[in-house]
């Protein structure tokens, strides 16, 4: 029989609270490689300029999702902050 275990009381463990830092720079990043690739399909295909070229309509695509990814990422880091600040103001005005 395994001896090595531990017993965890439940009121021990703390709830840790979300980091959206790590959600945003992550979304920011893919919203550059989007970016990117849109850039590419664009440029690789700027040749035959209408709407039956299908690199190029996806290359737009790409450019116009990689903004909403990125506003997308911003909202959200904006919206955490603005959270914690009102719990901590929630927090010190209790007191």
């Amino acid at each position: 029989m395994n001896t090595n275990t531990r017993s965890v009381n439940i009121h021990q463990l703390k709830p840790s609270q979300p980091d959206a830092g790590r959600l945003v720079k992550i979304m920011t990043m893919i919203a550059w490689l989007v970016l990117a690739i849109g850039v590419v399909l664009c440029v690789a295909n700027i040749a035959e300029f209408n709407d039956r070229n299908w690199g190029l309509m996806v290359g737009i695509g790409f450019l116009v999702g990689s903004v909403h990814i990125y506003v997308i990422g911003t909202a959200i880091g904006l919206v955490h902050k603005r959270a914690l600040n009102q719990a901590v103001e929630n927090s010190s005005s209790s007191k």
